[in-house]
């Protein structure tokens, strides 16, 4: 009899020591749910700011795409203007020679001592340069 209490007695510490265990598994696991819960809504808002980053991004290269191509439609009737300009111009000869001057370096100031250009003549000139070097 004394072995069935003795039994009785073992078997209920094995089932409060389950319990227990059963307890501190289950709090364990909610604590990390809530953890995970965490960690989950600063990686959705990590990934919500780097959305708004790109957007803005995006939106600042298609800015610059349209001014790019508005410059473009700007800029490329300049090398028509300036052959108009030199052939009406009899003095056309100082742009000729300020268009070589300019591929082989010149700055504005040298074109407007060198071949008598106004600044704003030299600019140009220096600019159809650029512009032409950089569509080759």
């Amino acid at each position: 009899m004394i072995w069935i209490a003795l039994l009785a007695v073992a078997l209920a510490l094995a089932c409060i020591g389950l319990g227990v265990t059963c307890y501190w598994l289950a709090k364990r696991l909610r604590q990390e749910v809530e953890a995970q819960a965490q960690r989950d809504a600063v990686r959705d808002q990590k990934f919500k700011d780097l959305g708004r980053r790109l957007d803005a991004y995006l939106e600042g290269s298609v800015r610059m795409g349209e001014e790019l191509h508005e410059l473009r439609r700007q800029v490329a009737p300049l090398p028509d203007k300036l052959s108009r300009i030199e052939q009406r111009d009899p003095t056309s000869l100082s742009f000729s020679q300020a268009a070589r001057l300019v591929g082989l370096g010149a700055s504005v100031d040298d074109l407007t001592h060198s071949c008598g250009l106004t600044k704003a003549e030299a600019e140009l000139v220096s600019r159809l340069h650029q512009a032409q070097k950089d569509r080759d």
